[in-house]
Order: structure tokens, then sequence, then C-alpha cells
């Protein structure tokens, strides 16, 4: 019986990328964008892998470590961000990333895992204990022009020690 010398870059385009389809996008851009072969490269830059990025961890394990995350943003979405329409961040990378590149195309931002101290630091800078509407457009939403879509899932813990405050009479009415 003899061997062939099929190697796995002979298969076509298209079941090559039914494989990388089975696979994480941040993964397959990490692994393949900038590698030494120009097939790969191409392959990875194609919409179908860049159009959606998860960068958010599962299970407190984090998603992307500090080198994968600055690689991200000094090599790959800087070459793929015109393909970007959705960002799904947690804080630790939020900005590193919305910074990278100007996304012209995100029409879809997505915050997970932000406890109430982190989203009153970025959206409030201790202005008070809300996040107002006008500032959230005015230092975040104003920047993305096509965003049609913001999600923002805030975490909270109240402490419940201090279950009797004194509350003026004037708010009670």
């Amino acid at each position: 019986m003899s061997r062939s010398n099929v190697n796995l870059l002979d298969l076509p385009d298209a079941i090559l990328l039914i494989i990388l389809k089975k696979l994480n996008n941040i993964d397959v851009l990490y692994s393949l964008i900038d590698v030494n072969n120009e097939h790969l490269n191409s392959l990875a830059q194609e919409k179908i892998f860049s159009d959606t990025l998860n960068f958010v961890s599962i299970d407190n394990v984090s998603a992307i470590d500090q080198e994968k995350l600055d690689r991200f943003c000094k090599d790959i979405l800087p070459k793929i961000h015109e393909n970007i329409k959705c960002f799904i961040l947690e804080p630790i990378s939020m900005e590193c990333i919305l910074l990278a590149a100007d996304y012209r195309n995100l029409t879809e931002l997505k915050l997970i895992n932000f406890t109430q101290e982190v989203a009153l630091n970025y959206f409030t800078k201790n202005r008070g204990r809300f996040i107002h509407n006008s500032h959230l457009q005015n230092k975040i939403l104003l920047y993305m022009s096509r965003l049609h879509s913001f999600t923002f899932y805030i975490s909270t813990y109240d402490d419940t020690d201090d279950l009797f405050r004194y509350v003026p009479s004037q708010d009670i009415q």
C-alpha cells in the first residue's frame, strides 16, 4: 500500500473553511494570521472569523492572556478591523481592544462581567453613583457611529448590613 503525499493544505478552501469554522474565532485568528503560510493567513482573514469576536472569559478562566491580548491589539486587529461587526468584551481587555483600530463597521458592542465599581469608574469617573445616559453617549457611543446595539451587563452587590437608613420625610411621599 503506497502512501500519498497529500498535505492538509492541499484540501480545497471550502473544506479548510469548514474545518476552521469548528474552532474558536480568537484561536483561528491568533494561530493563523501572520504565520509563514500565505494561504492560511488569507483564510484566517475571511470575514466569518472576524465579524464577531468574543474576548470574554469562560468560568473565570481568562479567555486571553496578556501576551495574546497584546498581539491582538498590535498586529491582528489592525489587519481585520474592517470586518469586525460585533465585540463581546470584559473590562480587562476593553480599552486595549477598542483603541487598537478604527472599527467603522462595528454595529454591536457587548460589555460583560462589569462590576458596579468598574462601570462607575469607566462611565461616571466618580461623578456619582449612576451611569448617566448623556455621559455614555458623549464618551463612548459618539465614537461608534454605526453601532446599533449596545448590551451592557452590570453585576452588583448590595451590602445589606445597614438596612435601616435615615430617609428624609420629603423623599417619602
